[in-house]
């Protein structure tokens, strides 16, 4: 006997869901649009006109990433309309570290069923991230991957183009001791560190819908998902109009320890107060519920720094109150200094003080 004809959906592909999903966020996709794209989808790539942007000798820069386990907090939640801003949020703040403004961004979505409205909700916030941070979002891919995933989950990767001018790119070669370090507040744990936040909440015993201990009124799981602050517009304004910036450092995976001798030359030290950290009570919750110690939590989080700043020492308050009057909430954070030794020594942080790490409910 003849078996009966098998179809895509059969095998577990829905291509009029696939269908769907597009309709849903041609609108939203079509609100990105900047100088340089029409932000329309459909096509097999999309088109950036650099010439249309204002550019005269640009540099491209490219920039990729995820949200890691965030992610998990998202799907158990079944809250997705922040993780998108994440996902923009990882790749433009990269981008601006080197001077560059985002230009057009592309997200690729897996899944192994695809649900049109979880889809359009992710969508949003990339769109919505996107559009605050004036960058395009000109394409993308939906894939449905039946037996990758399990039900209900998904994952997400963005990358992102930008450019900057030839003579404005950064880190600036002229960085040296006496430069001071300015940090920029963070939105709270924004995307790195949570496998250990996911396994510190097991640890607590806590669910997602309880109460988060460090922020009164708000379920533990949003309070988590709050999304990465975005940088671009005020750091690009004040890059612009004081031209001081000598070089800036995205604090993600890796904390300040990790992330900011990236930045530096050889032979220097960024020496920091740890007393200047107002640490934010999330993070505070997570080392006193977790045990983790100072040194690991400042290698693991941004403990309330997601962005520092290089500048001139005669600079400093010029540039700080440009970043306040800009929105964003600056400490100074210390110094660079020359490194003892060898002029060719690999940068490096050096903490003085200690920060506060203590928490009570």
């Amino acid at each position: 006997m003849a078996q009966d004809g098998l179809s895509y959906r059969d095998a577990g592909v829905d291509i009029d869901a696939g269908n769907r999903l597009v309709d849903l966020i041609k609108p939203l996709v079509k609100a990105t649009a900047r100088p340089g794209a029409d932000a329309d989808i459909g096509g097999f790539g999309g088109v950036f006109d650099l010439k249309a942007a204002g550019f005269r000798d640009p540099l491209l820069i490219a920039a990729t990433d995820g949200v890691g386990t965030k992610l998990k907090i998202a799907i158990d939640t079944n809250v997705h309309d922040t993780i998108g801003i994440d996902l923009v949020a990882m790749c433009v703040n990269d981008m601006v570290v080197q001077g560059a403004e985002p230009l057009f961004f592309l997200d690729y979505f897996a899944t192994g069923h695809l649900a049109p409205d979880v889809g359009a909700h992710i969508v949003a916030g990339i769109a919505r991230a996107c559009k605050e941070s004036g960058c395009a979002l000109i394409g993308g891919e939906t894939a449905e991957m039946p037996g990758m995933y399990k039900d209900g989950d998904y994952d997400l990767a963005g990358f992102c183009v930008g450019a900057v001018e030839r003579d404005e790119l950064l880190p600036r070669a002229d960085i040296g001791a006496g430069d001071v370090l300015l940090g920029l507040a963070s939105a709270g744990v924004h995307s790195n560190g949570y496998s250990l936040v996911r396994r510190i909440v097991e640890r607590s015993g806590l669910g997602w819908e309880a109460e988060a201990p460090f922020a009164r009124g708000e379920k533990l799981g949003a309070a988590l998902l709050t999304p990465t602050r975005l940088y671009v517009k005020s750091l690009l304004s004040v890059i612009r109009s004081t031209r001081a910036i000598k070089a800036l450092a995205h604090i993600t995976g890796g904390g300040l320890t990790e992330n900011l001798p990236r930045v530096l030359p050889k032979g220097t030290v960024a020496r920091i107060d740890l007393a200047a950290l107002d640490v934010p009570p999330v993070f505070r919750w997570l080392a006193t519920t977790g045990n983790v110690d100072a040194a690991e939590m400042l290698r693991a989080f941004n403990c309330g720094i997601g962005m520092v700043v290089v500048v001139p020492a005669h600079e400093a308050d010029r540039v700080s109150a440009a970043l306040v009057e800009a929105g964003e909430t600056v400490s100074r954070l210390g110094t660079i200094a020359t490194a003892d030794g060898a002029s060719d020594a690999a940068p490096e942080v050096a903490y003085e003080g200690v920060a506060d790490f203590g928490f009570s409910a």
